[in-house]
């Protein structure tokens, strides 16, 4: 990590983009493939500059709000960067949200201004006139080397104060699975603190460039692969779209020395025959799903790159838990140790477990948002009495301080009383060879109160039936856990973290 970053480069995002700015104004801090055009740490902090005196002559004031609904690209970062930086607050929306999702999102965030491109302009219209909204929406390209003109209504307004580091930064809303969506508030200390956590965690210096995989309306692509980066000083290559067919290509052309992936992108990796990593590749990062130790150890065999699993969520900022860099020290199946937080895992009670039994893993740390927006009750439930994040996440610690996820609290299954693990299910499962991805979901039953369905994903040109996996889960799981049914589809429901939706699994849509 750059240790010429001083702390208070960490009290905003601000500070830390003009931080940089001074230091290394000529490097470059992001490579658009697209366009071939390279974005340095100088251009970056007088972006911000420029966007301050144009939201302020827009009519916008420090906090409010602003939607970015954008694919990646050069501009799409240039703009949630530079507009937390301006002291306003940024809402990236999630491009896979329904049309009702939309609606409610651009209303309840108190959105001023909307930023989207010409492939979402009608959705965003649509659902900004069916919310009875009445705020401009500006139209650029995401690929786009200059920042997009904004309406002016005052010629005489001041700039915009640097936010404080206790400010609200980011406005990041839950996919709302099994509800209404929730608007995680984040700060700019929450989020420059665990780019630095990122940063330190994995022994991130200058020299270090990282392929931005993973959408930046999500938390992990943002914090990790966008944020992280201003904190060392490294850089970041920020294709529009992402192929897996290319990826390789795409590491190798740039010089990328880590990866930031989740575990779907990690199974196609290995379904690709073709792909052949490059040296020069320090290691993957695997994160916002539990990675199967099957996929761990085949995709460290296959392409010769140790696998870093870690474990975060939007409300923490990203990463919570990673294992070691020191690969002598991981442990595959663990989300490894608190990186940068504070961990507990809580029984029924409310009090603290020994290590080796299952309860909640709870949290604490300086990555921890404030609160959901305009949810006080919300936010509440969301923590203890004593202030500790509830997860939702089931797990235990064992001896050395290494933490297991077990599932969710929601998606446990409870066959005859007794509590199974859908991701006991789920890697077993992924042991037999034609099984690309599988999840295990609870369905009621008269006579257990859950029994287990199998949802399963085979490799192509790969014979598999209903017989063959039975037979296997029956050697693996024993009688009791094995499903009481298969179901084959296409593909797996997910979110933009790549984690598995199992609830909408049971939706019968």
């Amino acid at each position: 990590m750059n240790a010429r970053v001083g702390p208070q480069a960490f009290e905003s995002l601000a500070t830390l983009m003009a931080t940089q700015a001074v230091q290394w104004p000529d490097k470059p801090y992001l490579l658009a493939p697209d366009s071939g055009h390279v974005l340095t740490f100088g251009a970056l902090a007088a972006d911000a500059d420029a966007l301050g005196e144009r939201y302020a002559a827009a009519g916008l004031e420090s906090e409010q709000t602003v939607s970015v609904y954008l694919p990646n690209g050069e501009q799409t970062a240039r703009l949630l960067l530079g507009t937390m930086a301006c002291g306003l607050v940024v809402n990236p929306i999630n491009l896979l949200c329904q049309p009702a999702q939309l609606r409610y999102i651009l209303s309840h965030s108190d959105a001023r201004l909307i930023f989207t491109w010409p492939g979402g302009e009608a959705a965003i219209r649509e659902a900004s006139r069916d919310a009875g909204l009445e705020v401009p929406v500006v139209v650029t390209a995401p690929g786009a080397t200059d920042l997009p003109a904004l309406p002016v209504v005052r010629t005489d307004a001041r700039p915009l104060p640097p936010p404080k580091p206790d400010a609200p930064a980011l406005l990041m809303y839950t996919s709302g699975t099994t509800g209404t969506p929730k608007g995680v508030l984040l700060t700019h200390h929450n989020l420059a603190t665990n780019g630095a956590n990122v940063s330190r965690e994995h022994a991130l210096g200058p020299a270090d460039r990282v392929l931005a995989t993973l959408p930046l309306y999500h938390i992990n692509g943002l914090v990790v692969t966008a944020i992280a980066p201003l904190v060392h000083g490294g850089s970041v290559v920020m294709p529009m779209r992402f192929s897996a067919s290319s990826f390789w290509k795409d590491i190798t052309r740039h010089g990328c020395t880590w990866l930031n992936v989740v575990p779907t992108i990690i199974a196609y990796l290995l379904n690709d025959p073709d792909g052949k990593a490059p040296d020069g590749v320090r290691f993957c990062r695997s994160a916002s799903a539990a990675l199967p130790p099957e996929h761990h150890r085949a995709f460290e065999s296959r392409f010769g790159i140790g696998v870093i699993e870690t474990m975060g969520m939007t409300e923490t900022a990203a990463p919570a838990f990673s294992n070691p860099l020191d690969p002598g020290q991981r442990r595959i199946g663990s989300i490894g140790r608190p990186s940068g937080t504070r961990a507990h895992v809580l029984g029924r009670d409310g009090k603290p477990l020994p290590d080796g039994q299952i309860g909640e893993i709870v949290l604490q740390g300086e990555n921890v948002m404030a609160g959901y927006y305009k949810a006080p009750e919300v936010t509440r439930d969301a923590f203890t009495h004593d202030g500790w994040l509830r997860t939702g996440d089931l797990g235990y610690r064992d001896a050395d301080g290494y933490f297991y996820i077990t599932g969710r609290a929601k998606e446990l299954i409870i066959k005859g009383g007794e509590n199974i693990a859908p991701r006991e299910i789920d890697e077993a499962l992924l042991r037999h060879p034609a099984v690309l991805e599988a999840a295990a979901v609870g369905v009621p039953d008269s006579a257990y109160g859950q029994e287990i369905v199998a949802f399963v994903v085979v490799r192509e040109a790969t014979p598999c039936d209903d017989a063959v996996l039975r037979a296997h889960c029956l050697r693996e799981l024993g009688r009791y856990k094995t499903p009481k049914e298969f179901r084959f589809i296409a593909e797996l429901p997910r979110g933009p973290s790549g984690k598995v939706q199992r609830l909408k699994l049971l939706d019968p849509a």
